[in-house]
């Protein structure tokens, strides 16, 4: 018995940015970009908002629309959980898995949104797992707990919101996008057979993008106050502890993503092979048993390291950064889509999806297919 994935889907808005159209923000150039990232082209949403672009992707994933992959289509009645993996929400209140909850009529779902970075949706389909397994007719106490037979899980960013457009290092990097995955319990078949999440301190503050609020607060230590309107000095201390108080004195905008990238390298490679090997031990499987591993699309580089050092080649992962970018919590979902829809995956094959994102997160899950 296990969690099967039943369905999976993605969604990318209608703009396609290519990489001679960044040269107008900054100096860069098309080869200077594949060359360091294998990106050519990224997505950007100007009119479709994430929500947007996670219940189109929802869609295909619950077989209501063309596209991605479907066992069958899946009412939504039968939805128990909906978890929302993003940084880049349209809204905090409700939560963005509670605006799609409501557009999509799942009205039984609980629903609540995930915070992760890049390894969101392996956090998201590792939680909901967990619930399930947690809620299954034998389990223990399985009768004081909601069942969940049932569960999506989105990934989806506006990345392009978040952007320091101005800095090239960055600015090349990232896309918009979202993809979907529907899990269900199955007593007869096994799913997924091991998962594995982690967090290692980012003490460099090699990435990182602050929280932004422009609701005045009129108080200070004394308490009413009309100066402390016109700043809030606890911002002072969330960019001391970033380590970006010196961008925001030469006049960067504050809330964009900030990358020392040669680190956050150093640490992918390292955490994506490392990932793969627990959760495959967890499984009882090697290399040898997997069809395909399904990476988080930062950099095509990373990935061709990360095959290197695990003695694979880079046909052994299924590589879709070419016209996306990195999409963070939505990477994982939309490649996966796309191994779907290439044939990449067949009934019993094990797959391994791996992830690695700020703060510093990482995480890996295997499942037959």
């Amino acid at each position: 018995m296990g969690c099967r994935i039943i369905g999976c889907g993605k969604a990318l808005p209608a703009l396609d940015v290519k990489n001679d159209e960044l040269t107008k923000l900054v100096d860069t150039s098309d080869e200077w970009i594949v060359t360091r990232t294998g990106i050519e082209s990224r997505r950007v949403a100007v009119a479709e908002t994430g929500t947007d672009l996670s219940v189109a992707a929802a869609r295909q994933a619950l077989g209501w629309d063309e596209g991605g992959y479907s066992e069958r289509r899946v009412d939504p009645a039968e939805i128990d959980l909906v978890i929302y993996a993003t940084i880049t929400p349209d809204a905090m209140v409700p939560s963005c898995a509670g605006l799609l909850r409501r557009r999509l009529g799942l009205e039984r779902a609980a629903a609540f949104d995930l915070n992760a970075a890049c390894s969101g949706f392996v956090y998201g389909l590792s939680v909901a797992e967990s619930l399930m397994a947690a809620c299954a007719p034998n389990a223990a106490g399985a009768s004081g707990r909601n069942p969940i037979r049932r569960a999506l899980i989105v990934g989806a960013e506006r990345l392009s919101r978040i952007t320091n457009w101005p800095d090239r290092n960055t600015c090349v990097l990232f896309g918009d996008g979202a993809g979907a995955a529907v899990v269900e319990w199955d007593e007869e078949r096994p799913g997924i057979l091991s998962s594995f999440i982690a967090n290692e301190d980012d003490p460099t503050n090699a990435l990182t993008c602050p929280a932004a609020y422009d609701s005045p607060v009129p108080f200070d230590n004394e308490g009413v106050s009309l100066r402390a309107e016109e700043h809030d000095d606890s911002l002072d201390a969330v960019d001391e502890e970033l380590g970006i108080r010196a961008h925001i004195a030469d006049g960067e905008p504050r809330q964009v993503l900030r990358m020392d990238g040669q680190k956050v390298f150093k640490f992918a490679v390292g955490a994506l092979s490392a990932a793969v090997d627990v959760a495959l031990e967890r499984a009882g499987l090697t290399l040898d048993d997997v069809s395909l591993i399904v990476p988080h699309q930062a950099n095509e580089r990373i990935i061709r390291y990360a095959a290197k050092k695990i003695g694979r080649p880079l046909d052994f992962f299924q590589v879709s950064i070419a016209h996306r970018g990195n999409s963070s919590a939505a990477c994982i979902p939309m490649t996966l889509a796309d191994a779907y829809e290439n044939g990449r995956i067949k009934p019993g094959d094990k797959v391994v999806l791996v992830a690695f994102g700020g703060g510093f997160t990482s995480g890996a899950v295997v499942y037959e297919a």
